[in-house]
């Protein structure tokens, strides 16, 4: 145990505190129990020992752990948090929980914060893990008791921020389609915006860029791997055919997006048994933050509906698995559904490319794209590539990435 208060302070006393995610200020430590979801890369780690640093500096006893060091082969998180609490500790933040090691078949990590939970009224408790936690069906009820935070990468907004030290605060989607002239300039009489914007379309979305620009992409490939090989299966039950199975629809995906899918014959050339297998794999891809699925207005449980469009996460994604064939079609509305998507309805229309909250309708292109595929509908909107400053319902693209 003095062993896990010593990793704490080293890590908590030494994180970089020079930037912090729009998520941070929102994000409420104080509760009972909060959970932190996110893709690996997008920051999860330095968010929260951010916060246990700004918590610990306020007199508070806090022990920051990672779910996966060797000390849980043998020691549960219960006895932990029992130690700490006897200790005075009153706030316990827990990384990469799920690749926490369960004791038994009828004790995983869920059951083991419930008990937490349960057992100790005044801990605060903290944890984090992959995006895809929100498909765990766990042995302990946690619906009830937590309150859950998205952490996505990198919006334009903040990767001006953090590259450039530019600070905009964060625009909500009426402020741009009712006043996105003034807000273009705000941004471009501080920055030439536009050779900003197509570098972070590369290189801008996960924070980890600024490590090493050079190994972003085959990092990048090494995040892809370990969320297939490793996040998948600690919450779903599939087997090693499955996951290959699923590498396969991945790559099958990331060379045609955005992919229209056929999926009887998707199934068929990747020898899969049947499209509800498909749709479940397309599911466990999107919920790891690998792709977006685009439907018509979801009714019911959404792994049953058949997706009409398919792209990838992001467009950094896209340079990553295949950059010799990047589509600037694809990359803007990539960009689009990326950015607009993390708190906002978006969902496939008649006319245009995306309809957003079932109230606006876009469709995205270059400086020269008309009206002509929403003429006549209500609340339509350009999305235009390559221009600093709109005009009417002509919105720039790149002003999009400061809705966060």
């Amino acid at each position: 145990m003095q062993q896990l208060f010593e990793i704490s302070e080293r890590l908590v006393n030494t994180v970089n505190t020079k930037f912090y995610r729009g998520l941070y200020s929102r994000m409420d430590a104080n509760l009972r129990l909060t959970e932190i979801r996110g893709a690996r890369g997008t920051g999860k780690t330095t968010m929260m020992l951010q916060k246990a640093k700004q918590i610990s500096e306020s007199g508070k006893k806090v022990l920051y752990i990672s779910a996966d060091i060797p000390y849980f082969y043998k020691n549960s998180l219960f006895d932990t948090a029992d130690t700490f609490y006897k200790y005075g500790g009153e706030y316990l933040f827990v990384d990469e929980v799920h690749k926490y090691p369960s004791k038994h078949k009828q004790n995983d990590w869920s059951r083991e914060i419930k008990n937490i939970y349960d057992a100790f009224p005044s801990l605060k408790m903290v944890y984090s893990g992959s995006s895809i936690l929100e498909m765990h069906q766990g042995q302990g009820d946690l619906s009830r008791r937590k309150v859950s935070y998205s952490l996505q990468g990198l919006s334009l907004r903040e990767y001006l921020q953090l590259y450039h030290q530019i600070d905009i605060p964060s625009f909500s989607l009426d402020q741009i389609i009712t006043d996105h002239q003034k807000l273009s300039r705000l941004v471009s009489d501080k920055i030439k915006i536009l050779p900003v914007f197509n570098q972070y379309l590369k290189t801008g979305y996960y924070p980890f860029f600024m490590e090493s620009m050079e190994n972003y992409y085959p990092r990048i490939s090494e995040v892809i791997g370990v969320v297939i090989d490793s996040d998948i299966p600690s919450v779903s039950d599939v087997s090693n055919e499955s996951l290959h199975k699923i590498k396969q629809l991945l790559a099958a995906v990331a060379t045609t997006v955005p992919y229209t899918p056929h999926l009887s014959n998707l199934a068929s050339e990747l020898y899969i048994a049947d499209q509800r297998t498909l749709i479940k794999y397309l599911n466990l891809l999107e919920k790891a933050d690998l792709i977006n699925t685009l439907g018509a207005k979801v009714v019911g449980n959404k792994i049953l509906n058949k997706p009409l469009k398919i792209y990838l996460n992001n467009t950094n994604l896209m340079f990553a698995i295949d950059l010799k064939n990047t589509q600037t079609g694809t990359l803007r509305e990539t960009f689009f559904y990326n950015q607009v998507g993390y708190a906002h309805r978006v969902s496939y229309p008649q006319k245009g490319d995306f309809m957003v909250d079932d109230r606006y309708t876009v469709e995205v292109g270059g400086k020269n794209k008309t009206n002509k595929q929403v003429t006549g509908i209500e609340a339509a909107y350009i999305a235009s590539d390559e221009i600093e400053v709109g005009f009417g319902n002509r919105i720039p693209l790149w002003l999009l990435g400061f809705l966060y």
